[in-house]
């Protein structure tokens, strides 16, 4: 898709330094990485090794007892090849303790509470370690709302966030991320099969160029038309950013006062550093 082609080498030069400036700017020299084996943390641990030095980025691998051996293995193979110090912490007790007493069995739910141990993981290392939680959530994701809440959408800061799946890959492929991974159906690996195109009713090629068009383009939907786009896909992924938009905000404060968080009491990120 030629509308999504990146200059991959200003895009990854672009992000280390943003990685390095924030992460400095909040007092800090070191990231961490929710290592999963799949494309996006795979970027993400590529861009930070490069950032800051491969010593100073933790990779954490977090499996789940159902977890294909693949993903860990995809996850110790770009560790390697990166040279990045590595934790794994197996979450199955700690999320089988809730999900069992709850008798939770429907698939969503399960890969939310998984996704939210993991969180809880991360943010406790991040205090050992002296370290920032590094975000893996790309464009596409973070539209569609295909992100859980408190769990894979939590980072202190995100360097993929305005990079639609398709851009992903293009940058993987420069950053020599191993064709395993690149290759590999996105999945968010909650059971065997299971697959994020699959889960969207879409593909994500399908998604991205629609997503551009209407997003960064601003086309409405006559032109979305025009274009050959189907009126099915148009209206049901306009219908899915606006419901999902509470998931790219703070949560809302309701106003008492005369400076209200996130109303009227409002810095720079990198207010009183």
């Amino acid at each position: 898709m030629k509308a999504l082609a990146i200059d991959c080498r200003l895009v990854a030069t672009t992000l280390e330094s943003f990685l390095r400036e924030e992460l400095r700017s909040a007092g800090f020299e070191r990231g961490l990485v929710g290592l999963s084996g799949g494309i996006d943390s795979a970027v993400t641990a590529a861009l930070a090794a490069r950032a800051l030095g491969p010593a100073n980025v933790t990779a954490v691998m977090m499996p789940y007892r159902t977890s294909s051996p693949d993903s860990e293995g995809h996850a110790k193979l770009l560790a390697s090849q990166l040279n990045l110090p590595t934790r794994r912490v197996d979450i199955s007790a700690m999320a089988d303790g809730y999900l069992e007493a709850a008798k939770i069995s429907a698939p969503v739910r399960r890969g939310n509470v998984m996704a939210r141990c993991r969180m809880i993981v991360l943010y406790d290392l991040s205090v050992e370690l002296g370290g920032l939680v590094l975000g893996t959530s790309n464009k596409t994701e973070l539209l569609l709302g295909y992100t859980t809440q408190f769990g894979d959408a939590a980072s202190a800061i995100n360097p993929l966030g305005d990079l639609y799946k398709h851009q992903i890959v293009q940058l993987a492929r420069y950053l020599n991320v191993p064709k395993q991974i690149v290759e590999k159906p996105p999945s968010a690996d909650l059971y065997p099969g299971q697959t994020d195109e699959n889960d969207l009713g879409f593909t994500y090629d399908q998604a991205d160029r629609l997503l551009f068009y209407m997003i960064d383009e601003r086309c409405g939907e006559d032109e979305l038309l025009e274009m050959g786009f189907p009126v099915e896909l148009v209206r049901r992924i306009a219908a899915r950013i606006a419901a999902m938009q509470y998931k790219r905000v703070p949560p809302v404060i309701a106003k008492l006062s005369s400076r209200t968080i996130n109303h009227d009491f409002r810095y720079l990120r990198d207010w009183g550093h």
